[in-house]
């Protein structure tokens, strides 16, 4: 038995490292090329360079108004994922308290927008941005990131405040507490691991999108990092050191994310399979 074990746990830190290569290759040849002169990533794309240059990292961020992007991109990503978790939270805390006939139709509602994609409806949102005046503005990408969102905030959050023990809200208010005061003193410490948990997975599709800004934008003031990159990549295709310092400048932000809300993440994870 422990032989078996054994094997089976090689086998799979084997096949873990195996993936972990496959994902590190290319963030490590999209960083050390990032470095490189022009010349030397053709003649060593995966060594180290003999010559360290940051022109491409300052040329894309003065040049190529990568500041601009990065600024956009923040700003709507950071704003969108506020009232995603709030909303969201709102939602669940409502729904893991109702229970009814009602509140199950809504909570399925709410999951078929995880069925449904969103790009679906892009000529409509788009009919609806331009009514409100909001093309060619951050503002009309944030309602879009935050409908886009909704769903899987509220499914998972919902699971974990269900399973939050009731006693402790009952508690709270014959202490005398409020619902408000309930949902922010008591179930929101809660339930961290899981706001880790949708933070970064609607992270990655609101940071990487390029759908809506490419059809919402067209002012150059207005454009993310996303649509900026690949106006960047296009504008230096031959110029790859320019062209991977935009690539590693936008993969910063969601790398830090993961770091920093990485135990958090793995705890929603874990909590979510073992109450599953």
């Amino acid at each position: 038995m422990t032989r078996r074990l054994s094997a089976s746990s090689i086998a799979s830190h084997l096949v873990l490292l195996g993936w972990s290569l496959v994902v590190l290759i290319p963030v490590w040849t999209m960083l050390i090329n990032s470095v490189k002169p022009k010349r030397e990533i053709f003649r060593n794309p995966f060594g180290l360079p003999s010559e360290f240059t940051f022109e491409g990292y300052v040329d894309a961020w003065t040049a190529g108004r990568f500041d601009l992007y990065f600024r956009n991109s923040l700003i709507v990503s950071i704003v969108s994922l506020l009232l995603i978790l709030f909303l969201g939270s709102l939602a669940a805390y409502a729904l893991a308290n109702w229970r009814s006939r009602l509140s199950n139709i809504l909570y399925i509602y709410f999951i078929a927008g995880l069925m449904i994609p969103i790009r679906l409806g892009t000529i409509n949102l788009l009919q609806i941005i331009i009514s409100l005046g909001w093309n060619d503005s951050l503002l009309g990408l944030i309602p879009v990131y935050v409908a886009m969102g909704l769903p899987i905030a509220t499914f998972v959050l919902t699971t974990f405040i269900r399973s939050v023990p009731g006693e402790l809200n009952d508690a709270a208010r014959i202490d005398g507490a409020s619902e408000w005061r309930v949902y922010w003193s008591v179930i929101l410490p809660l339930i961290r691991p899981a706001l880790a948990t949708v933070t970064i997975f609607n992270l990655l599709p609101i940071w990487n999108d390029l759908w809506f800004p490419l059809i919402f934008i067209r002012d150059q003031q207005a454009r993310t990092v996303t649509l900026g990159v690949s106006l960047l990549f296009g504008q230096y295709q031959t110029d790859w050191t320019r062209a991977l310092s935009a690539l590693s400048m936008a993969a910063i932000p969601v790398l830090i994310t993961y770091l920093l809300m990485s135990s958090q993440f793995i705890k929603g994870l874990t909590a979510g399979a073992i109450k599953g």
